[in-house]
């Protein structure tokens, strides 16, 4: 129920929409009731032989007051009872109609207004979200449950609620005849209405259990064909097409049942419906032909109350329809709200200070980071403290595994210490807004990260409204500009996804003339040189060169060589600072920093770098 009611929340804000169109559905379902009284007075005065064409043609409601003189509603000159029958039918037809068209415009309106706000709100959720979030759950199941869930509750609550809204008043005025004309005769069928009601819900319960298993399945093969679709070439280079499309049957498989399983529930209805409308029609022709025979019935009078449980049978029998498309939606939302409610390991606080620039300092005191694994909590940083002055350049240096890129995305909040602190010019991080934190924040990374735009807009990524000068003045800062001028449309060429029709040297030029329009005070380069040949490595360094000019930067690499010139390194292995000082004093030192620089260039060659390289 608590899922029910917040899916109607979202409903407020169109709640004229569905206001109005309840009204027009109503209009329908009176207009169908109308169309369905007309019927005895066809039968027993237009089509009656006794009958003449000027006879007055009263438009009466069994076992009430209420009759109605439908010539008085014409002009005098039709008086023609047949004229006046043709003309109600076609003029409720019409009303009828147009009141079906506009009601369904305005519920569908409201239906997929209140979908997308949820969509909205369930992706502004996923985009808040921590690193620690991303890693936990597949990229498979996020789009499912962002595509297909909300897919699911949008059947229900935009394309479904418009019929829904329409059989329900069509079922209320069909009740409303039945009942006036029948009297007695109506309560036969409530010996109906409590299996209607009973395996209805009994249907709707495993429909959306059913759901869930189906969605959970469709998310598995979402995750399956996003990972051979990012690694295709791996797939191709190990040969692995046959693994892969077997690995995606089994996967299929496993939905099939799940659907088939979903489907056999929900088939159950409609069969059932169909037996107890039999039933009951068999029961309703035994009783009206006794009532008939007796004279307390014309056969005007049977028709009508024949004709009105027959149109009342059609909503009845699409009701546990709709009943399972709710539960589905139900069953879909299980997902999204446990997404969008889920607790995450970073959030803004109350009342965040919003930093204004960077001045001067970055302190990481003590800090320290671990991570839930099979319950236990790993610590991956044990008490690291450093302190970066603005305008130097810190390296981070260690064995793969020490914790260099984790103490790196502590700093921007990607993932939150477990203990210790960071600040930023004395304030602790988790005070500060996120967008001012990460506003004084340029990364570039091993992995480049473009979109599938234009060039002028991933370089310009976050400022849609920058001028044209300044991306081209980033550009050429990052030594881009020369080979986006081959481009075949120069800034405005699509790089295709991940920016795969670009090099790797280009492709991280890109980054790296995004975050010199950023222009961030403070620039972590994480091993943004270590995936590139020599050639583009040379011209990759050559443009972080132009960008760590004037900022406060921290380097992680693997090349020692990239290093040399920072004006300190530090040391980490297994979580802890072993070693700090310039690339001179470490060598002295023959520690670890000495031998990890040995073991990459010889001592032959250690003279060699020493008078040629410089810092990426």
């Amino acid at each position: 129920m608590k899922l029910v009611l917040r899916l109607l929340g979202y409903m407020r804000p169109y709640l004229v929409y569905w206001v109005v169109s309840a009204l027009l559905m109503a209009v329908v379902g009176a207009l169908a009731a109308f169309r369905i009284l007309l019927i005895k007075p066809i039968i027993d005065n237009v089509l009656s032989a006794a009958s003449s064409p000027d006879k007055v043609l009263n438009f009466v409601i069994p076992h009430t007051h209420f009759h109605l003189n439908l010539q008085v509603l014409l002009p005098h000159r039709v008086h023609n009872a047949w004229t006046v029958v043709a003309i109600a039918l076609v003029a409720s037809a019409i009303i009828k109609s147009i009141a079906d068209y506009l009601g369904t415009l305005m519920a569908n309106k409201a239906g997929f207004g209140m979908i997308t706000d949820l969509r909205n709100d369930l992706y502004n959720s996923l985009l808040g979200r921590s690193s620690a979030f991303f890693q936990r759950h597949t990229s498979g199941t996020l789009i499912s449950t962002l595509i297909n869930d909300v897919e699911r509750v949008q059947a229900a609550m935009a394309t479904v609620m418009s019929d829904f809204l329409q059989q329900f008043f069509t079922l209320l005025f069909m009740i409303g005849v039945v009942i006036v004309v029948g009297g007695r005769m109506a309560w036969v069928l409530l010996v109906f209405v409590p299996i209607i009601v009973a395996s209805t819900r009994r249907v709707g319960r495993s429909v959306r259990k059913t759901t869930r298993k189906g969605q959970d399945k469709l998310a598995e093969i979402q995750n399956i064909v996003q990972e051979t679709i990012v690694g295709n070439g791996i797939v191709k280079a190990f040969g692995m097409e046959n693994w892969e499309m077997n690995r995606f049957r089994r996967a299929a498989d496993r939905l099939l049942m799940a659907n088939m399983r979903s489907v056999a529930v929900q088939s159950i209805s409609s069969p059932l419906m169909d037996a107890l409308g039999a039933v009951a029609i068999a029961l309703l022709l035994m009783f009206g032909r006794d009532r008939i025979l007796h004279g307390n019935w014309t056969i005007g009078t049977f028709i009508t109350f024949l004709a009105a449980v027959i149109v009342l049978y059609d909503p009845v029998r699409k009701m546990p329809t709709y009943y399972n498309a709710f539960q589905q939606a139900v069953g879909a939302s299980e997902e999204i709200f446990a997404f969008i409610d889920a607790q995450d390991e970073v959030w803004e606080r109350k009342k965040a200070i919003n930093l204004k620039g960077f001045a001067g300092l970055i302190e990481i005191r003590d800090a320290r980071f671990g991570y839930e694994q099979d319950g236990v909590c790993k610590e991956v940083l044990h008490g690291v403290s450093l302190t970066v002055k603005r305008g130097e350049v810190v390296a981070l240096v260690g064995p793969s595994g020490a914790g260099k890129s984790t103490l790196m995305n502590l700093l921007p909040r990607f993932f939150d210490v477990t203990g210790g602190a960071i600040l930023l010019d004395k304030h602790d991080v988790r005070d500060l807004t996120l967008a001012s934190l990460r506003k004084q924040i340029g990364k570039v990374t091993q992995e480049t990260v473009l979109f599938n735009d234009t060039v002028r807009n991933n370089i310009a990524y976050g400022q849609p409204d920058v001028p044209m000068g300044r991306i081209v003045a980033a550009a050429k800062a990052a030594l881009a500009h020369e080979f986006i001028e081959r481009l075949p449309q120069g800034y405005e060429t699509m790089i295709g996804e991940r920016g795969t029709r670009l090099s790797g040297g280009e492709r991280q030029r890109l980054a790296i003339a995004r975050a010199l329009l950023k222009d961030a005070p403070i620039l972590i380069l994480d091993e943004a040189t270590s995936s590139l040949d020599t050639e583009s490595e040379a011209a990759v360094q050559a443009a972080l060169g132009n960008l760590m000019e004037g900022r406060t930067v921290l380097v992680i690499a693997h090349r020692l060589s990239t290093v040399r010139r920072a004006d300190r390194i530090a040391v980490l292995e297994d979580g802890c600072i072993t070693e700090l000082g310039s690339h001179e004093a470490l060598l002295a030192q023959g520690g670890t920093y000495s031998r990890l620089y040995n073991l990459q260039f010889g001592e032959g060659e250690v003279a060699m770098v020493a008078a040629g390289e410089g810092i990426a």
